[in-house]
């Protein structure tokens, strides 16, 4: 069978999904099908502001965006089992470790883009142009602002010292924003020192490990846990965005940008490349260089609290008011090659 056929039977059993449209819960999600003037972007981001930036796109270009959201981990197999006939253009993860893992098993091609490789700094996108971050999150502590003082969370050393015996909310080891954690700080600590604090935190929890980021900073809200482990984007969407505002949040805690190694706070991005079997190319340049526009990083911040890797006057005063920390300057490369070890630290500490 010809490569030719073989894409053609491939996208003939898919059906196209729209920019807006959710796949189903009880079967397994259709392919968008490839067509000129479209781009198929297989995305393992879940929030509702990236449907804003697609239709934003649609309106300045004309290309159609058509949408397949999946799970990181099965977008990889469902891409690998796909092979050449894979519809996909564009792929996005909302980490930079998954966008490793990704390139790892060869899914991307190499993008040269002087649009994407002067918007994004070198720390924030992959050496060979696989792939680019395009908004940024920062791994902050939580605190309960009535019993803990600024000062006793400025490290994430803080968190595994005896001031926290059971005061200590985190979700499971294998999340990979806690295994991007974890990578940077083997790089910077080395595996002994990142062990002993795995321990030191498995031995201050308040309770196992459970739900996600907003799961642990409502928990410090209602005096479940003194401080616990977020994304920066959540804390702000429970703050400032209008369908998520929590006021005992707001009433109860405050954040903290805690250093490591005496190199800044941890950061993390969201970001994709393009697909190494895209068919659509032009439009899947063109996609992934507005998600460095003026209008997108606009977006990103206004309408899901992540940090522009564009800084703009337009980015909300509220996000602007806690961008002044120092961020870790290590190469979010490094956060993939370091996983696998990361998750083995965190098996030996005992750390669910």
């Amino acid at each position: 069978m010809t490569l030719i056929s073989a894409r053609f039977l491939a996208l003939a059993a898919v059906i196209g999904l729209s920019a807006c449209g959710k796949p189903s819960e009880d079967t397994k999600p259709a392919a968008p099908v490839a067509t000129k003037g479209q781009v198929n972007v297989y995305t393992a981001r879940h929030y509702d502001a990236d449907n804003l930036i697609y239709e934003a796109f649609t309106k300045e270009t004309g290309i159609k965006v058509n949408r397949l959201e999946i799970q990181p981990d099965q977008l990889v197999e469902r891409m690998k089992a796909e092979g050449e006939g894979s519809p996909a253009d564009v792929i996005l993860m909302a980490d930079a470790g998954a966008l490793w893992k990704a390139s790892d098993a060869g899914l991307f091609q190499p993008l040269e883009s002087p649009v994407i490789n002067a918007a994004v700094p070198e720390n924030l996108r992959e050496p060979n142009h696989l792939w680019f971050g395009f908004s940024k999150r920062a791994r902050v502590i939580v605190y309960d602002k009535a019993k803990v003082k600024p000062e006793e969370v400025a490290t994430y050393e803080a968190l595994a010292s005896p001031r926290f015996k059971g005061k200590v909310c985190v979700r499971s080891s294998d999340n990979v924003y806690n295994l991007s954690l974890m990578a940077a700080f083997i790089q910077h600590w080395g595996p002994k020192k990142s062990l002993d604090w795995a321990k030191g935190v498995v031995a201050n929890m308040a309770r196992d490990p459970q739900g996600g980021d907003i799961d642990q900073i409502k928990a410090v809200s209602v005096g479940a846990c003194e401080v616990a482990l977020s994304n920066s984007y959540y804390y702000m969407r429970l703050l400032h965005h209008e369908s998520e505002i929590d006021p005992k949040v707001a009433q109860t805690t405050a954040l903290s940008f805690p250093d490591v190694a005496g190199q800044g706070t941890h950061v993390n991005i969201s970001g994709g490349g393009m697909a190494k079997y895209a068919t659509n190319k032009k439009e899947a340049q063109a996609f992934l260089e507005y998600m460095t526009s003026k209008k997108a990083q606009t977006i990103f911040a206004q309408a899901n609290g992540e940090y522009p890797v564009v800084p703009s006057d337009e980015t909300p005063a509220y996000i602007q008011a806690i961008s002044s920390f120092k961020a870790d300057p290590l190469s979010v490369t490094t956060y993939g090659a370091n996983q696998s070890e990361a998750q083995k630290i965190y098996d030996k500490a005992g750390w669910k």
